[in-house]
């Protein structure tokens, strides 16, 4: 079957394609951005990219479209979709339809840290010999690919709250349909298209209600609002993980509704997984179950958040019958997600990082892990406010406290930003300046960076290639 996929470009849409690659099918697609690393995944499979949202770029011959959910009514290429009666799906469904079937599903959702989580599990499922299948949002370095079939029972999909597509408002998540669920944390985003974290809140538990009884949901059990979602309904076994028990939301109205297994509750004061840690960036660790010890591990993450990561995975494998003590050595072979803090290189001293973070918690939790890596060595932010919930404003109010960690940030305040980057700019703690373009902020960086600086690239796009740019820069 020959199918064109509409934002093949995007990193779920990218892995769609691969898939269907894999699967036999003749894959062509379109989108209106095409950078790295996706883009060089799709050329390295032979896809065949269209650049823009042209009806001509479809061919007659295609027996399906693929529509990611960037694209609206309206779209040209959209119009003529319909015009022209072809038939049509979304990327969650097309994979619901034709790689879930017969598969045991593992999804991984949450407001931070999907990409790194479905990319750990997938690595402890490979160290365990399942030879899972995957569907990553980033190039995984350990794959070197973002979605595979694989040949085992098992199929890790990384599961976005984001809306399906124009013809499908619910949650991507809610077509997989899990067998287990790692609920990671929530918090307030997607201002585009949810008014408040209880809208996000009622997606998720949407999801909840599909995962089955014989499964497992495991739950951020420090997370408040992930709490008050088990409380609408829980009918699944819940295990929780966490590292601080003063955390755990309080017991009061977090007994769930219906016919269910017993929710493990905030009352019993503990996670079923936590760790200790034996270094303070979380570079080295033990992961302890029900209170025994089971094992230690040291691997190349940095930062709380990855270890709340690797502790969520852990407790999704164990769920399948993984048997974790063995797989922890593979965590020290752990190379992660392109972009995620990549070192794409040093030069005059200088280490410059690509990474992805674009909500202040994400921000906010990157520095903090780097910063217990590099000490007293000065870090340097090179920011782009590039999601849709930055570009409407919903987060400038929490974006300068969550670059405390940084001594000096440059913000890329394109014209189209709609709110005022300098209250911003005002309230950052170190030196702050914007810059109308990625050339003015790279001669920026550039006026301010000195030996020993680590300089970190943070967007959820291609930033217009400037970390490469700016290295190039450095080499002279």
């Amino acid at each position: 079957m020959k199918l064109h996929i509409l934002g093949i470009a995007g990193t779920f849409m990218g892995g769609v394609a691969a898939l269907a690659r894999e699967l036999g099918h003749d894959v062509e697609g379109s989108d209106q951005a095409v950078y790295p690393p996706m883009s060089t995944q799709l050329e390295q499979l032979g896809i065949t990219l269209s650049q823009g949202y042209q009806p001509e770029h479809i061919s007659a011959d295609c027996a399906e479209v693929v529509v990611g959910n960037a694209l609206s009514r309206g779209n040209a290429a959209v119009e003529q979709v319909l015009d022209d009666g072809r038939k049509y799906t979304s990327g969650a469904q097309w994979l619901s339809e034709h790689v879930l079937p017969g598969r045991d599903t593992l999804a991984v959702a949450g407001t931070h840290g999907k990409t790194t989580t479905t990319t750990i599990l997938t690595w402890l499922l490979e160290a365990a010999g399942r030879n899972p299948g995957f569907l990553i949002g980033g190039v995984a370095e350990d794959f070197g690919v973002s979605a595979r079939v694989g040949g085992g029972r098992e199929f890790v999909v990384e599961a976005d709250e984001y809306d399906t597509a124009f013809f499908d408002k619910r949650s991507k998540f809610v077509h997989y349909r899990p067998l287990v669920a790692i609920l990671n944390n929530l918090e307030y985003d997607h201002a585009d298209i949810f008014p408040d974290v209880a809208a996000i809140q009622r997606q998720f538990h949407h999801l909840v209600r599909t995962v089955p009884r014989r499964g497992r949901l495991i739950v951020n059990g420090e997370d408040k609002y992930l709490a008050e979602v088990l409380a609408m309904g829980c009918w699944t076994p819940v295990e929780t993980f966490g590292l601080d028990a003063s955390l755990i939301p309080q017991a009061s109205g977090h007994e769930a509704h219906g016919d269910r297994a017993d929710i493990v509750s905030a009352a019993r004061g503990s996670f079923n997984w936590t760790a200790r840690l034996l270094s303070a960036d979380g570079s080295a660790f033990v992961v302890v179950h029900d209170g025994v010890d089971v094992g230690e591990v040291h691997w190349p993450l940095v930062g709380r958040h990855n270890v709340m990561n690797a502790l969520a995975s852990l407790a999704a494998a164990h769920a399948v019958g993984v048997e974790v003590a063995s797989v922890l050595p593979a965590l020290a072979q752990f190379r992660s997600v392109k972009r995620r803090l990549e070192v794409i290189g040093e030069a005059d001293g200088v280490t410059v990082y690509d990474d992805f973070a674009h909500h202040p918690t994400a921000i906010a939790t990157t520095l903090a892990g780097l910063r217990a890596r590099v000490g007293d060595a000065r870090i340097v932010v090179a920011m782009e406010p590039r999601s849709n919930s930055m570009r409407l404003g919903a987060h400038a109010d929490a974006l300068a406290p969550s670059l405390d960690g940084a001594d000096v940030v440059v913000f890329l305040h394109r014209p189209e930003l709609a709110w005022d980057a300098g209250k911003v700019v005002a309230a950052v703690r170190g030196e702050a300046v914007t810059a109308p373009d990625s050339d003015a902020l790279i001669a920026a960086l550039r006026e301010r960076v000195r030996t020993g600086d680590h300089v970190v690239f943070m967007s959820n796009g291609g930033f217009d290639g400037a970390p490469r740019r700016f290295l190039a820069t450095l080499k002279g």
